[in-house]
């Protein structure tokens, strides 16, 4: 949170919020920010998006930035056992995004195609909700388009760059 502060040379009170249970705790920073607003609106982002979110107009210079934001906070990434029946474990590593909107999901799988990641397969989830789900060789490929060549930005979430690292290091 404090990097994020001086990032975008903000002064915003952080706060803590104790929660009830395990990781509900929370940490808050609310940013208001006419200019900031406005610079989102020009991207394509609008109010009431929930449902009709599409991928806005990020320049592919920063398309990786954007991805790793949207993934930090409606993405997950998961890796464990499959097959655990079998005589044959196979170690494997699965990264999710997940949006009320089809249209966003759709729009972001395409747009990943143009930098080699594919095969993002589209799943309804038990709720209102869809899920795009990414298995073993393009989970890697996005960690490595999400996580190098970060260059001055040190914006992500540790725990779920560590998943993606801690799977690394066991294929090793």
């Amino acid at each position: 949170m404090r990097e994020i502060r001086r990032v975008i040379s903000a002064e915003h009170k952080i706060s803590f919020r104790k929660g009830k249970g395990k990781d509900k705790d929370q940490w808050r920073m609310q940013i208001g920010s006419i200019e900031m607003c406005n610079d989102l609106r020009a991207l394509g982002f609008n109010t009431r998006k929930t449902k009709n979110l599409s991928v806005p107009h990020v320049p592919d210079k920063y398309f990786k930035d954007f991805l790793r934001g949207y993934f930090d906070g409606d993405g997950n990434v998961w890796s464990g056992l499959m097959h655990k029946g079998r005589k044959t474990h196979t170690q494997t590593i699965q990264t999710v995004f997940t949006s009320c909107s089809l249209e966003f999901l759709e729009g972001m799988r395409k747009r990943l195609e143009a930098f080699d990641i594919e095969r993002g397969v589209l799943r309804q989830g038990k709720g209102n909700y869809y899920r795009s789900v990414y298995s073993i060789l393009n989970s890697l490929k996005l960690y490595n388009f999400m996580y190098n060549r970060l260059g001055t930005s040190r914006l992500f979430l540790k725990r779920k760059k560590g998943v993606f690292e801690k799977y690394k290091e066991m294929r090793l």
